[in-house]
């Protein structure tokens, strides 16, 4: 199975359903966590699954809207974010993205963000690569950290005070610190253009496309904690610098 294709199609089909409704006039909903949810977030999920159920109909598919569907024992899953930045699209700021992962028991084999009002897309399979708009990508060589850029979807870090602590501190021999985030983020880290990137939450949605897309372009993304398992959060970096900023990020 040729998953970096795989994974471009259905990034690029459910990522162009979304990009219809960009910048238009749309009906915003909360939901119950208080995140926002419109129809371009349903629309894309829905042309996600459609395109999953029609060719991998023996995998299960656990989307961020609608849920989980298929068989429940399936050996293979996939995880959809229709649309991960949802407060950046309805803002019509561009750096939003669709998110796809597959995943066979534990282990993420394949994982895709498609920004589609940038048109960048980041695809990558285990031992197949990084791949940035059908080139190869890696994270940078910066070593020192006074030279690297660091990234956050949020300097604030809601419920967990100490760690908006840790990263002031971090910020502060940074090179320059910004953080609008999301998927991009990750995404610049992958392509060499960021060195670091962080959330204080996440889900299975959000964190699997990016396991082997990080670590295909040789970086390292563990959670909080440090684990590579998936914590609920993370810490993507290059290689060069990933002991240096876990060492000041890290929870104790």
């Amino acid at each position: 199975m040729d998953w970096i294709d795989v994974l471009t199609s259905v990034a690029r089909a459910a990522g162009s359903v979304a990009l219809q409704h960009f910048r238009q006039d749309l009906t915003i909903e909360t939901k119950t966590d208080g995140s926002p949810v419109t129809i371009a977030d349903r629309a894309a999920e829905k042309a996600a699954i459609d395109w999953i159920a029609a060719r991998f109909p023996r995998d299960r598919i656990v989307a961020e809207e609608s849920g989980p569907s298929g068989p429940p024992n399936a050996e293979r899953q996939w995880v959809i974010d229709p649309i991960d930045g949802t407060i950046s699209f309805v803002r019509g700021v561009p750096l939003w993205g669709t998110m796809v992962g597959v995943l066979t028991g534990d282990t993420v084999i394949a994982g895709a963000i498609f920004c589609a009002a940038l048109d960048e897309l980041v695809v990558a399979a285990e031992s197949a690569g990084c791949w940035y708009n059908g080139s190869r990508c890696s994270v940078s060589d910066v070593s020192d950290l006074a030279s690297a850029t660091i990234l956050g979807t949020s300097e604030r870090f809601p419920g967990k005070p100490e760690r908006q602590q840790r990263w002031k501190a971090l910020a502060q021999e940074a090179k320059l610190s910004r953080t609008w985030g999301d998927c991009y983020g990750y995404m610049l880290v992958a392509t060499g253009r960021a060195e670091v990137m962080a959330d204080n939450r996440l889900s299975i949605w959000d964190y699997a496309p990016l396991v082997p897309i990080i670590r295909e372009a040789g970086g390292v993304i563990t959670d909080w904690r440090g684990s590579s398992s998936f914590g609920g959060d993370a810490i993507a970096t290059n290689r060069a610098l990933a002991d240096k900023v876990r060492g000041l990020l890290l929870d104790k």
